[in-house]
């Protein structure tokens, strides 16, 4: 449970990250959600159960922020994180190009699952439809630049804090 602690921290350096990022784009009119780089690190290297518990710590720290019912956020979290370590075994998940492949489609199936619930509490959804899809572009090219830096953040955060051994070069 040291694994989750830790990475939950550096999860903790996400938010407030992006919050920060959305409070100084919110004169734009532009949103940025970055679901996948909750997820996709613990998912792809921890054990399920470590891994688990810091998506669901993440995920319940996104919710205090969202309209949604307290959880929304930590179970469609927990979700992503079941889906992708089922197939983690099948990927080749210690190069940056497939880890990045995997935030972006985790990051995407996430921002349309809270889009459709977002969608159901709106009036005017032909206006919101448009916005969403700006947003979603915005997100995912947010998470492909932040993906790698976050990662390497989070690998060695647990290196350095003696988690995790270091890689062999």
């Amino acid at each position: 449970m040291r694994a989750a602690a830790v990475l939950f921290a550096t999860l903790y350096l996400l938010h407030a990250l992006v919050a920060e990022t959305n409070s100084l784009l919110s004169g734009l009119h532009l949103w940025i959600f970055a679901g996948g780089l909750y997820v996709t690190y613990a998912a792809l290297f921890l054990p399920y159960s470590s891994g688990l518990v810091a998506v669901l710590l993440a995920g319940g720290l996104c919710d205090a922020m969202t309209p949604f019912a307290f959880g929304t956020e930590a179970a469609l979290f927990a979700v992503a994180h079941a889906v992708v370590c089922n197939a983690r075994e099948r990927l080749q998940r210690e190069e940056t190009a497939v880890q990045v492949t995997i935030a972006l489609l985790v990051n995407a199936g996430l921002f349309l699952v809270l889009s459709l619930l977002r969608l159901r509490m709106m009036h005017g959804v032909a206006g919101a439809v448009a916005r969403m899809l700006s947003d979603l572009v915005w997100s995912e090219a947010a998470v492909a630049v932040m993906a790698p830096w976050f990662f390497s953040l989070q690998a060695q955060t647990l290196v350095l804090l003696g988690v995790r051994p270091a890689r062999a070069a």
